[in-house]
């Protein structure tokens, strides 16, 4: 009996997942459950269901009628609901956390809890509340250097920072009182200075596969200015590393990722199965955690996904299977740099509604994943939230970077892309801004 993969989600990254379970010499059937209709998803499965994806029910239901064996998570909310859990008791195998352990990322206080616990590093200063008693001790003692982190989920903007988005102690105060009167609990860390990077490991609870890292840009606008975003493009280089980190930071991150899993087992009772995502600072006192996901990085995936040499297929089955210290997972030697497509406006105020025209062929080197788009009387639509995005693969950042450019530029339309993403100037000031961090 052939395989039967179920996907959950809708967006690039879910795209990305479908395109590279197809290229599986399996050649498992691809079914589709999710919140919208993706057309590029769409092409790649015999089945695509529409509902709330974060209703274990409504995702179970649809997998047993599909008989899939085997389940992909997409994007953090089923996770969070419980829909992993849904579908081990459905009998279908998940690459995913359960909602217990998916608390890696549901609850940004779990996180620093469960490492300051289990004595791992990379934890800043950290404080959670509730409410606003105590507050104003943790400001005397970190001015102007903390950040506030919503609890919960908040699709990657629900993070301040002081100098980008507070610039005084009321600024603080306000958005505290925002979180309290929304019935949400929050947290305040210490400010770290350097470099972000990502690092995804593979991880079947015992064994864990990292990876190559990847630089997610998070600002809508060039320069790192503007409000947060759910990630504007990314880059990874050719070696795996990136320009701006030392061999030991990588393997900081790697083992770090390794605590947390056994950690996560320990703390939970079950096994991490699926993807764990380590958002790392490099800064002069070695790697520092930002935050925790717990499913594939959305761009950081677009990167990786087109470049992993080894069968998707064979990977989710060891995981699931928890035979992935048997499984030798290995990237193409290339680099990647990707840039999103974004509606005029995003993310505050975009334009819904408009036209996508996409290039009538893709050169040597580039993919392209579609994200937050529809089809109305034949055409394709954006809806609002990022619209595409474009991947370009090459021997060096620098010729990856021109060929995503010159693809993103042919899009036409009320739309806007990072253009400095991977470009030489940009990663020049990274390098610099770490020198400047961490002198010799």
């Amino acid at each position: 009996m052939s395989e039967t993969i179920l996907i959950v989600g809708s967006g690039a990254r879910e795209h990305a997942i479908a395109a590279t379970l197809a290229r599986s010499s399996s050649q498992p059937k691809l079914a589709c459950f999710s919140g919208a209709r993706n057309p590029g998803i769409a092409t790649l499965c015999s089945e695509y269901g529409i509902g709330n994806i974060a209703n274990p029910a409504e995702v179970a239901a649809f997998a047993g009628e599909r008989h899939a064996t085997m389940a992909v998570i997409g994007p953090e909310a089923p996770l969070a609901a419980g829909v992993a859990d849904a579908l081990w008791a459905a009998k279908v195998p998940v690459i995913g956390p359960t909602q217990s352990l998916a608390r890696i990322e549901s609850s940004k206080g779990f996180a620093r809890e469960l490492l300051a616990k289990h004595k791992i590093s990379g934890n800043p200063f950290f404080q959670r509340f509730a409410s606003l008693d105590g507050l104003d001790e943790v400001f005397a003692r970190y001015p102007n250097r903390h950040v506030i982190k919503d609890d919960g989920l908040a699709g990657g903007k629900g993070v301040k920072v002081c100098g980008d988005h507070l610039l005084s102690l009321e600024d603080s105060l306000a958005f505290c009182r925002e979180l309290v009167a929304h019935g949400h609990s929050f947290v305040v860390e210490e400010k770290v200075e350097g470099e972000e990077f990502s690092l995804m490991s593979f991880c079947d609870g015992k064994t864990l596969q990292h990876m190559p890292a990847v630089q997610d840009h998070k600002r809508a606008y060039e320069g790192d200015k503007g409000p947060n975003t759910g990630g504007m493009g990314t880059y990874t280089a050719s070696d795996h590393k990136l320009p701006f980190l030392e061999n030991a930071d990588i393997a900081a991150a790697q083992q770090i990722n390794e605590q947390v899993a056994s950690a996560l087992a320990m703390e939970c009772g079950a096994p991490y199965k699926g993807i764990l995502y380590g958002g790392f600072m490099a800064t002069c006192d070695g790697v520092k955690l930002i935050e925790y996901n717990a499913r594939f990085g959305d761009p950081e995936s677009l990167n990786l996904l087109p470049l992993l040499e080894t069968d998707f297929v064979e990977i989710c089955r060891a995981i699931v299977d928890t035979t992935l210290a048997d499984c030798v997972v290995s990237f193409s030697p290339k680099a990647s740099v990707c840039k999103y497509v974004v509606p005029e406006g995003y993310p505050d105020n975009p334009r819904k509604g408009d036209a996508v025209l996409l290039p009538a062929e893709l050169p040597q080197g580039v993919t392209m994943y579609l994200s937050a788009v529809d089809v109305k009387d034949g055409q394709l639509i954006a809806t609002g939230s990022r619209t595409l995005a474009v991947v370009g693969m090459a021997a060096t950042i620098t010729d990856a970077e021109a060929l995503c450019e010159r693809v993103v530029c042919q899009i036409p339309g009320p739309f806007f892309h990072r253009a400095d993403i991977g470009t030489r100037p940009s990663i020049a000031r990274r390098v610099e801004h770490m020198k400047a961090v961490r002198p010799a």
